[in-house]
């Protein structure tokens, strides 16, 4: 798919999938010969991936770092190494879990200062 289509089916802006491809979240795309991009749908799912560690807010280096685990772990990397990247992202299974609670406690506060505005303004 070409960019324009990534962008509309992601969400993200086509100047978001360009900085993510240079500090090599997503891979280099193919090229057509116009010069214009070409997305796979594994860049696809590693894109929707980014956006929401995004939402937990990960930086780009900690995406970069969970998503060559994510990497290693699907490939056929020696059982060692894989084995390593799991244990890994199971230590990153429970700081996602922990700012997912964070995040839920804040909605929950947010919830009750607009119970409380609505309630004030009857």
């Amino acid at each position: 798919m070409h960019i324009g289509e990534m962008t509309e089916k992601s969400g993200l802006s086509s100047r978001t999938l360009r900085h993510y491809e240079d500090i090599g979240l997503i891979p280099a795309t193919g090229r057509t010969e116009g010069g214009f991009r070409v997305y796979t749908d594994e860049d696809f799912r590693r894109l929707m991936t980014i956006r929401r560690m995004k939402a937990l807010s990960y930086s780009t280096a900690e995406m970069g770092e969970l998503l060559a685990h994510l990497d290693i772990l699907e490939s056929d990397s020696p059982a060692e190494e894989r084995g390593e990247a799991r244990r890994k992202l199971l230590a990153l299974l429970d700081d996602a879990d922990s700012r997912r609670e964070k995040l839920a406690r804040q909605v929950e506060r947010a919830d009750e200062f607009l119970g409380i505005l609505r309630d004030r303004l009857g």
